[in-house]
Formats: structure tokens, C-alpha cells, sequence
């Protein structure tokens, strides 16, 4: 194997690694509107991402790092061509990280109320956005002989590629669903149950289509074992939900993600963006890709740092591991910023 194609891979998991943790954070997000009752349970939902989230963007710095030195030419040509779309998810993740910082340096109800409305929009909006943005990826979009994006933001807004920001969004949701019923104790806890059946008939329902329509426009036998894989997964989450196995039912909603995401990347080999105008201008793991001495020195790097990160996560989520409730959270005349830290 190539080193352009290790690094396919590589880019692949870091993708796969952040939609799994952030997956989960923006589903959190979003259900401080669909699941809690009021401004308690608002905290303990935001409380459950509070010493996590900030370190689960760290995957999608790496992969967009990643990409940049192992694919400039991707690069250059996605963010160019995707320029609208991605500053709309940079500016969301901007303002939220400001949220969950300055929701508790006031407070007032009104200040706090605010800042938890801008929680749920720059959760729910980028949780579609990804979903677009990869839609267009897999699909194909106007790349023209210059490897240059000639189309416009309108072309991006075609049905596949909606019905792929539909299913991240129902994704992310039902697996912040299920994580909340595992972080949670009280009757939040079951109320999430609840809602993460609802939510998950709707996801399995949006996810088969897309999954369906992506096989049989590029599918090969390697993708369709990755469907397959994430079908069953996600049929079990529902189960384990429905048994109360919040630990099982949140592994197989992870479990979706990585299958899901990574049945996109195996229909798009070997191309990295393929062109809807013409196959030959497609750009591909070998003309879109750096020098091999590049990728070399890039492997040594990610070889020694990629142990040391992993490491360090694992003991954060072990850190605090234990579930909150409504019970825990101290009165609004008390709390202070080291809430949402700890």
C-alpha cells in the first residue's frame, strides 16, 4: 500500500473519530430543546458535554490538518468550492464554544436563555451541514480540467446530498440521545430512552435510503458489508435502548457512525473528490496528494503523537464517567463557570 493511500485511511478514521465524539456532543446540543423540561435540566444536559466537548473538536482540527498536508489539492479545491457551507459551520462552532463558556458568567435568566438557544442552533446546523458536505463529496460535484470547483453554492443544495444532512442530523441526534441516557440518572434518564426510540425509528428509516441510494449509484462489496454492518448496529442500539443497555446501546450508535462514515470513504476510493462533469478530472488519492517524503515525515509524526492524544482522551472520559442529575446541580444563584469545566 501507497503512502497516499495510508493516508487516505488515516484522514478516513480522523473524520470517523470526530463524528463519532462530536456526533454525540451536537446530539446534546440539539436535545436541550427536544428533551429538556426547563432550565435544570438544560444544565445537566450541557453538563454531560461540559469537560469533553472542547477536546472532541480537536478531531476535526487534526483532520482538516491532516488533509492540508496529505492532500493540498483536496483541500485547495474543497474549501474553495465549499466555501459557504464551512465558514457557516466555522462561524456555529465559534459562537458555541463562546456559549458553553459564557452562560454561567452572568446570572441572569435572560443572559443564560440566550446562550442555551445558541447552543441548540450551532449544534442542530452544522449536524446538517457535515452531512451535506460529505453528501456532495461522495456524490461528485462540478470539478473542472484545472482541478478547480466551477459550480456554485445552489448545486450543493441537490436531494442526495439533503437527505445526507437529514441523516447526520438524525444520527447525531439519536446517538446524543442514547448518551444522555447513559449520563444521566432521574427521569431524564428515561425520558431519553423514550425519545431515543422515536428518534431512531426516523434515523434508521433516513440512513436506509441514503445508505441505499449511495450502494447503488458507487457501492461495491466492501461498502456493502460497511451498510450492512451499520443496519444491524443500529437495529441493535434500538434494542439495547429498549432493554435499558444504555452502555450497549450507545457502543452500537457509535458503532452506525463508523460504519456509516465508513461506507462513504470506501465508495469514494480512490477518488478523494470525484467530478460530476468529467471522470479524468476527478481528484484522486495520486494527483491530489503531497510528495512522498512529505507523507513519510507526516507518518513518523503521527506514529509518536496519535498514542500520546489517545491516551489522553480515554482518561478524560474516564475522569468523569459518572452519571448527573437534576440533583447535582447547584442553585442558579450559586453556579459558576467551573460548571461547565467540571
Amino acid at each position: 500500500m501507497e503512502l497516499h493511500d495510508v493516508w487516505f485511511v488515516l484522514i478516513a478514521v480522523l473524520w470517523t473519530g470526530y463524528f463519532f465524539l462530536e456526533g454525540f456532543d451536537f446530539g446534546v446540543g440539539v436535545l436541550t430543546r427536544l428533551l429538556a423540561r426547563d432550565r435544570a435540566e438544560k444544565r445537566v444536559l450541557i453538563n454531560t458535554i461540559g469537560p469533553v466537548w472542547d477536546g472532541n473538536e480537536v478531531w476535526l482540527l487534526t483532520a482538516g490538518g491532516a488533509t492540508f498536508a496529505a492532500f493540498p489539492e483536496w483541500y485547495a479545491t474543497l474549501f474553495s468550492g465549499f466555501y459557504l457551507p464551512l465558514l457557516i459551520i466555522l462561524v456555529c462552532l465559534i459562537v458555541r464554544g463562546v456559549a458553553f463558556e459564557y452562560r454561567v458568567k452572568r446570572p441572569e435568566e435572560n443572559w443564560q436563555r440566550n446562550w442555551e438557544t445558541a447552543i441548540f442552533w450551532t449544534s442542530l446546523v452544522p449536524a446538517f451541514l457535515w452531512g451535506v458536505a460529505f453528501g456532495n463529496i461522495v456524490r461528485g460535484v462540478k470539478i473542472d480540467q484545472e482541478l478547480e470547483y466551477v459550480g456554485d453554492f445552489w448545486d450543493l443544495l441537490n436531494p442526495y446530498a439533503l437527505l445526507g444532512g437529514l441523516v447526520t442530523l438524525a444520527l447525531f441526534t439519536f446517538h446524543g440521545t442514547v448518551f444522555v441516557g447513559l449520563k444521566t440518572v432521574g427521569d431524564i434518564r428515561e425520558r431519553a430512552r423514550t425519545l431515543a426510540l422515536q428518534v431512531g425509528l426516523v434515523t434508521a428509516v433516513l440512513a436506509l435510503v441514503f445508505l441505499g441510494w449511495t450502494q447503488i449509484d458507487n457501492g461495491d462489496a466492501a461498502s456493502l458489508a460497511a451498510l450492512a454492518v451499520a443496519v444491524v448496529a443500529l437495529v441493535a442500539s434500538l434494542a439495547a435502548t429498549r432493554a435499558g443497555r444504555e452502555g450497549w446501546a450507545f457502543t452500537l450508535s457509535g458503532l452506525t457512525i463508523v460504519a456509516a462514515v465508513a461506507m462513504l470513504f470506501l465508495t469514494l476510493f480512490p477518488n478523494v473528490m470525484p467530478s460530476s462533469l468529467n471522470a479524468d478530472w476527478s481528484l484522486t488519492v495520486t494527483n491530489a496528494s503531497s510528495s512522498p517524503y512529505t507523507l513519510k515525515i507526516m507518518t513518523w509524526c503521527a506514529g509518536l503523537a496519535t498514542p500520546v492524544v489517545l491516551l489522553y482522551q480515554s482518561w478524560t472520559y474516564w475522569v468523569f464517567r459518572k452519571r448527573i442529575g437534576t440533583q447535582h446541580i447547584a442553585p442558579d444563584a450559586q453556579h459558576s463557570a467551573s460548571e461547565v469545566a467540571h
